[in-house]
C-alpha cells in the first residue's frame, strides 16, 4: 500500500479514472450483480474506532475482525504487527487461511488510521482468493483501491485524507477526488450518505467534486438526461456517423457509432458498471445494462 507520508505531494483530480472504471466492471463481472448487493451496507464507523487508550495489538486484531466480517472472509484469519517500513502496509498472501499484516510503525501513534490501512491490506486477501487481478503493480492497487471502497470498506482511505499548510497525509494510490468518486458511485447504487462519516473537511470536499463528476456519468449522451449540449453534439455526431460509415470513434466523447450491416448502432459506458452497451439508432428506447441489469432511458 502507498506511503502517503506527511513529506509527499498530494496528487489530485482523476488521473486513473479509466483505470477505476476497468475496476467496477471486473468486480461485477467477477461478483455478479447479486454479489456486489450483498455488501450493500457500509462498515459502520464504530468498527473502526481506535482510541489513544486502546491497546495497540487488540485493537488492531479487533478492526481487523470487523473488516474480516464485512469483506465476507469468515474463514481467514489476520495477524497483525508493526514495523518500520517505507510503506504504510503489506501482507503477505498465501494460501490462507492466516494471513500476516504489516502496519507502518507511525500507525503505533496516528491509531485513527489504522482501519483505513486494514482495509486496503485486507481487500487484498478477498481479492486474492477471487482470483481478481490486474497486470502491474500500480494497476492492482488501483483495482483493490477502488474494490475496498464499492464494497463498502473504502471511505476510510478517503477520511484519511488530510492536508494543512503544514503537513499533508494520503492513504492508496488514488487520488483523493477518485476515492470520492467510487463511494459517490457506491452511494447512488446502494441510496447511501456517507457524508456524515467523515473526520476529514478535505475528505468531504474530495468526495464532493467525486460525486459530481458520478453525477456527470449519468448526464452523458445517449442517456435522456444528457444536457442540451450534450444532445446537439450527439445528434451532429449522428449525422456525421450516418454520412461516413466506418469513421473512428472520437475519444473525446463516451459513445461511438457503429455500423452492423445495413444498421447504425451505438455504444456506449453503462454509468453504473462501465461495461458499454450496444444499441440500434432508432430514438427512445428503455435499455438493461446485460452485467449489472441497470435499466436505462435513452435516446439513440
Amino acid at each position: 500500500m502507498g506511503n502517503g507520508s506527511p513529506g509527499t505531494p498530494v496528487v489530485h483530480g482523476f488521473p486513473h479514472l479509466d483505470t477505476v472504471r476497468s475496476a467496477i466492471t471486473a468486480l461485477y463481472r467477477r461478483l455478479s450483480p447479486e454479489g456486489v448487493h450483498t455488501y450493500g451496507t457500509s462498515l459502520v464507523p464504530a468498527d473502526a474506532a481506535f482510541s489513544d487508550t486502546d491497546d495497540l495489538h487488540l485493537g488492531a486484531q479487533r478492526v481487523a475482525r470487523a473488516l474480516v466480517q464485512h469483506l465476507r472472509l469468515p474463514d481467514a484469519r489476520m495477524v497483525v504487527g508493526f514495523r518500520t517500513m517505507e510503506h504504510a502496509a503489506s501482507v503477505e498472501l498465501t494460501a490462507g487461511p492466516e494471513y500476516f499484516i504489516e502496519l507502518n510503525d507511525r500507525f503505533r501513534t496516528h491509531r485513527r488510521d489504522i482501519g483505513a490501512a486494514l482495509a486496503h491490506e485486507i481487500t487484498h486477501v478477498l481479492l486474492h482468493r477471487l482470483g481478481l487481478e490486474f497486470p502491474g503493480t500500480r494497476a492492482n492497487e488501483i483495482l483493490t483501491d477502488t474494490v475496498t471502497t464499492y464494497l463498502g470498506a473504502g471511505w476510510l482511505l478517503l477520511d484519511a485524507f488530510r492536508e494543512d499548510a503544514v503537513s499533508r497525509q494520503k492513504l492508496g494510490y488514488l487520488t483523493p477526488e477518485e476515492f470520492g468518486y467510487v463511494l459517490a458511485e457506491r452511494a447512488l447504487v446502494f441510496d447511501e450518505d456517507p457524508s456524515p462519516w467523515f473526520t476529514s473537511p478535505q475528505a468531504y470536499t474530495a468526495y464532493t467534486k467525486g460525486r459530481a463528476q458520478a453525477l456527470h456519468d449519468l448526464r452523458r449522451p445517449p442517456l435522456t438526461a444528457a444536457g442540451r449540449s450534450g444532445r446537439r453534439r450527439y445528434a451532429k455526431d449522428r449525422r456525421y456517423a450516418q454520412d461516413h460509415p466506418g469513421t473512428v470513434a472520437d475519444p473525446t466523447v463516451p459513445y461511438a457509432f457503429e455500423t452492423g450491416g445495413t444498421e447504425l448502432r451505438v455504444s456506449f459506458p453503462c454509468p453504473t458498471c462501465h461495461q458499454r452497451i450496444r444499441l440500434p439508432v432508432r430514438g427512445r428506447v428503455t435499455a438493461r445494462c446485460g452485467l449489472c441489469r441497470t435499466w436505462l432511458e435513452c435516446d439513440t
